[in-house]
């Protein structure tokens, strides 16, 4: 990723905010577009998934290449309700539930859970002093250093790519989501969102055991909702775990420019980007949550600006696996190796 000087905060925070208000323009759904972005991508999905189921009749591991073929469709079904959620894909806010708590059963994810973390996600990213929901554990290098041995030992087993981007996908997706976790108190309708959602994939995977067998769920169901559920991971990660991220106490913080620096521009090769639903385009996201993903991409051709911030390539990515702590004094993310070369002193501000 290209190293440039980031501006004074109060410069950043000033050029964030006229972002904002220059976006106000995308934010308006167009119908027509919406049904078709939904079509393109329901209908692919359910063509799919009745290809590996009836290839198991050749070969289960047919079925297994199908059915990972597949998880490109789940991914993108997951964006769609995530615009649902933000009220970004249809201009009608009913229509936007009702097709976000459907997709939620196909994604194991209880849309009315999800849609308020997510808001508090977005409301404090990049906020050292609310860390915690939403968002993947991050320590400064002066807390890491701070915690006793085994508590080191276990978070960089949490930071390790094939925990963090194997073993915490299947258990966010799979477990965790089928409890309101971090809305335990909230009320009822967190506890309905959930169990509601978790009945229907329970009559789901009861259905497909009933008419196909465990093969199945083992064959064409498992491997698709296994490797969607990673790569979500993945692109959540590279969304805000890049070098030049930015995070900040609470007294320098702003929610405009969090979103506009503290969120990456990750600029796939076209497949991607259309699998992908346009969520690399990240720092315009967050500064305006209600511009529907099909609409990202005028932002990008209208601002040439907006382009090249943040730019994080496909190639430079693969480099941010290995980041796992904030340095406060030098202001970027850095590995467990450049957290050891590091003085001292570095990033001693805590809470």
């Amino acid at each position: 990723m290209k190293q440039v000087p980031k501006p004074p905060p109060s410069a950043s925070q000033d050029a964030a905010a006229g972002w904002t208000r220059r976006l106000v323009t995308y934010r308006t759904p167009i119908l027509t577009r919406s049904c078709f972005e939904l079509a393109v991508t329901a209908w692919p999905f359910a063509a799919l998934f009745a290809l590996s189921w009836a290839a198991l009749s050749l070969s289960p591991w047919l079925s297994v290449l199908l059915s990972l073929a597949n998880a490109a469709f789940v991914v993108r079904l997951f964006m769609i309700q995530h615009d649902c959620g933000h009220g970004s894909f249809f201009p009608s806010r009913k229509w936007n539930d009702r097709v976000g708590r459907i997709i939620g059963v196909l994604t194991l994810t209880p849309y009315a859970v999800w849609r308020r973390t997510h808001a508090i996600h977005h409301a404090t990213t990049g906020n050292l002093d609310r860390r915690g929901t939403g968002d993947i554990p991050t320590l400064t290098v002066a807390e890491y250093r701070a915690k006793p041995p085994l508590q080191r030992g276990l978070y960089r087993l949490l930071r390790n790519p094939a925990i963090l981007f194997g073993m915490i996908p299947f258990y966010i997706f799979f477990l965790q989501n089928r409890l309101p976790v971090g809305l335990m108190r909230s009320g009822w309708r967190p506890w309905v969102s959930a169990l509601g959602t978790n009945a229907a994939i329970a009559a789901m995977l009861t259905s497909l055991y009933l008419l196909g067998g465990v093969s199945v769920l083992l064959f064409v169901y498992l491997p698709m909702m296994l490797l969607a559920a990673s790569a979500g991971m993945w692109l959540f990660y590279v969304q805000h775990q890049f070098e030049e991220t930015s995070w900040n106490r609470n007294a320098e913080w702003s929610v405009q420019d969090a979103a506009f620096h503290g969120s990456s521009h990750y600029d796939l090769p076209p497949v991607l980007r259309w699998i992908t639903a346009n969520i690399g385009v990240h720092h315009i996201h967050h500064l305006a949550s209600r511009i529907p993903f099909y609409r990202l991409p005028e932002v990008l051709r209208d601002h040439k600006s907006a382009a090249d911030a943040a730019r994080v390539t496909f190639r430079e990515s693969l480099r941010c696996a290995r980041l796992a702590l904030w340095d406060e004094r030098n202001r970027r993310l850095v590995s467990f190796a450049a957290a050891r070369r590091l003085a001292p002193q570095s990033g001693l501000q805590q809470t």
